[in-house]
């Protein structure tokens, strides 16, 4: 699971890393901790450091400009928090606003969460056609925000208020 965000040494989202990478980032002074768990330490036999949640990288990296999230299933789950955007429920599922058959496509636009019960009886319909209209209209997030709807709804009380909401 990746649950450290990795921030750019200006401060810019870059990525997530696992737990274990982001310690290694920081033994290497590669990174430091700019923000740790309040309750989670790594221990070892000569070694007792909080768990980063937050570290920033101690040198540059130039990124080449990125416009826009990749798509992805597991994005669109997460970007909608695995809620149905049909009934609100636990959503398992991800389903084409307009049907891959009637031309749709795979993008962030045209993509909501879904449980597969509100997906089978929505087949190969649009929402109207259906009587099924959506509680949430689908959105494009930026590439930063996608980093930070990674880390988890939960997460967003505790990360720093210089740290950028997502969108929505």
């Amino acid at each position: 699971m990746r649950d450290t965000l990795v921030l750019n040494a200006s401060f810019e989202p870059l990525s997530t890393v696992t737990l274990n990478r982001a310690v290694v980032l920081v033994l290497q002074d590669k990174a430091v901790v700019e923000q740790a768990h309040p309750e989670l330490r790594m221990r070892g036999a000569a070694l007792d450091i909080p768990a980063p949640r937050v570290i920033r990288l101690c040198h540059y990296v130039r990124v080449p400009f990125r416009r826009r999230a990749p798509w992805s299933r597991r994005g669109v789950l997460v970007r909608d928090r695995h809620r149905c955007a049909y009934c609100g429920r636990r959503a398992t599922t991800v389903d084409h606003v307009v049907p891959r058959s009637h031309g749709g496509q795979d993008t962030w636009l045209n993509t909501v969460a879904s449980c597969a019960e509100d997906n089978h009886r929505k087949a190969n319909r649009t929402p109207e056609q259906a009587g099924m209209p959506l509680l949430r209209v689908p959105f494009e997030p930026t590439p930063a925000d996608a980093m930070l709807l990674a880390l988890g709804q939960d997460d967003f009380a505790t990360l720093p208020e210089w740290l950028a909401q997502p969108a929505a």
